[in-house]
């Protein structure tokens, strides 16, 4: 059996502002539609389950982030996860230049939980709450394999 990654899924409160926030650090929107029908309710496993949804890929086209709104039955709010929270909760992504990321994220309101953490002088890390609370971590590598 072969398997692979294909996407990580999340649910959002505003899908405009979340497709801003990532396509300003440098992800492309693959595709947009609006999900509804028997396949849908039968595949998520929501009767009546229509969503807004949008498909972003990263620049370097191994990543995929699909973003959804629900419409139908309404989005259920929850107080956001916190680093130790058992379940998935957050997003990495490994960027070239820590700094300019974190200026990308500011420009939409988004700053470091507590700030920037230097990991033995191989890595410049930091988490911040993206948009609709989504936990997203910055690792910057700052040396080359040997």
């Amino acid at each position: 059996m072969s398997i692979r990654l294909d996407n990580v899924g999340i649910a959002v409160r505003d899908l405009e502002a979340t497709i801003a926030f990532f396509t300003d650090l440098g992800l492309t929107v693959l595709g947009r539609a609006r999900i509804s029908g028997e396949w849908a309710d039968t595949a998520v496993g929501l009767d009546g389950n229509t969503a807004d949804i949008a498909v972003l890929q990263t620049p370097d086209g191994n990543g995929r982030i699909e973003m959804f709104q629900y419409v139908h039955p309404d989005a259920i709010e929850a107080e956001p996860v916190q680093p130790n929270t058992i379940g998935m909760h957050r997003v990495c992504f490994a960027v070239d230049d820590i700094d300019a990321a974190l200026e990308v994220a500011a420009r939409h309101g988004c700053h470091p939980l507590r700030g920037v953490a230097t990991y033995d002088d191989v890595y410049k890390l930091t988490y911040l709450r993206g948009p609709s609370g989504i936990l997203v971590m910055f690792a910057e590598k700052l040396q080359k394999a040997d």
